[in-house]
């Protein structure tokens, strides 16, 4: 026997037993919650053609997506991210729909990456995406759903950190930055790498003043009083905007109760270039990255026909099942009130009429041979 054969892949794992079992359970949780809302469960296929998210629509780098070929040559890519194939679906199937339309999913995701930095190839998230409002109540409303899925799932300690592209891209556009310099400058200052952007804006030749405002975004985080601190500063229009709008958010937020969760911080950005307005992450601690990530992405159903403005965001269950068994109480094991029956030769027949009358009863019943 090959005993290769035994071992999975590096950056994929088997879940079963009580693990799994804990993980059904929150997912359950979550699924519920986004049902109590409106939300529609729908899915969508676990590898689409390569286009659906190339470097155009500004999802997951080529370079880190795992790629294959159908019989007819086309390109496929197991999905990397679940936002642009809810685009695509909402394009293919409400294309002249104007309404609300309110998408809920889960399911894995595939990320072809060799520094994995303790994190998994294969992901399972689940997330919420409300298309076709544009409006701040819609923002207010996915970020307090994720709230209250967070604490539904059993959560106790966690903050969103919510930040504004516009409010960056304005900044950039003020500066005279060209595309490709602002998009080398989004890496450096969410990597939090402010010596290497003033180091870019000064190759640049930016004048010093709009060095400083844009090097200021990294400073701007905190409670709701940094909007404030942002506002004093000599704005263009369109970052103002952007920060009067996350004062609008801030008081859907109050309406929904979740304000003590609630952060901001201007100098958050995405690796994800379809984000247009409002992001935000989701931390707690014992885990090292963000456990939920989203975002408004106004312009990306419009690479698939329909012009319609969107926000959505996703939770990585595997990371909120780690910050959930390193926190107090740790996760809620489900309820099990199954039974074992033992049978031996001269009573077979009686412990399976037993087993069958309690499974239909809605008892789980394992029956097992006596040794």
């Amino acid at each position: 026997m090959n005993r290769q054969l035994l071992h999975t892949p590096e950056g994929v794992r088997d879940i079963y037993g009580k693990e799994y079992a804990q993980k059904l359970c929150v997912e359950e949780k979550l699924r519920r919650q986004f049902n109590l809302y409106g939300y529609q469960d729908i899915q969508t296929p676990t590898f689409e053609f390569f286009d659906v998210f190339s470097k155009e629509i500004g999802t997951t780098p080529s370079k880190d997506l795992y790629k294959f070929f159908d019989k007819e040559g086309n390109t496929l890519v197991l999905r990397p991210d679940f936002t642009p194939s809810m685009a695509r679906c909402a394009a293919k199937y409400f294309m002249d729909e104007d309404v609300p339309i309110r998408f809920c999913y889960g399911g894995n995701t595939f990320t072809n990456t060799s520094s994995l930095q303790g994190k998994l190839c294969e992901a399972t998230q689940m997330g919420a995406e409300l298309i076709n409002d544009g409006s701040v109540e819609a923002d207010g409303e996915m970020i307090a759903m994720a709230v209250e899925s967070l604490c539904q799932a059993g959560l106790l300690d966690f903050q969103v950190s919510i930040g504004q592209v516009e409010y960056f891209k304005g900044l950039c556009s003020q500066a005279g930055l060209s595309e490709e310099t602002e998009s080398e400058l989004r890496e450096l200052i969410s990597g939090k790498n402010r010596f290497g952007a003033e180091e870019l804006l000064m190759e640049k030749g930016i004048p010093e003043d709009h060095q400083n405002m844009i090097l200021m975004t990294s400073d701007h985080f905190g409670s709701v009083e940094v909007l404030e601190q942002a506002k004093s500063m000599e704005l263009n229009q369109r970052s103002l905007n952007a920060i009067l709008r996350l004062e609008k958010l801030y008081q859907v937020l109050c309406g929904y109760g979740v304000e003590k969760y609630i952060s901001f911080d201007l100098g958050m950005l995405s690796k994800y270039n379809y984000y247009t307005g409002v992001i935000f992450k989701i931390f707690t601690y014992g885990v090292g990255d963000a456990i939920a990530k989203g975002g408004r992405y106004d312009k990306l159903l419009g690479y698939f026909g329909k012009n319609a403005p969107a926000i959505g965001f996703m939770v990585v269950v595997d990371d909120l099942l780690l910050a959930l068994q390193r926190q107090k109480g740790g996760i809620a094991a489900p309820k099990d009130s199954g039974q074992t029956l033992i049978y031996h030769a001269g009573n077979y027949e009686q412990m399976l009429a037993k087993a069958r009358k309690l499974r239909k009863n809605g008892i789980m019943v394992s029956l097992i041979p006596e040794t």
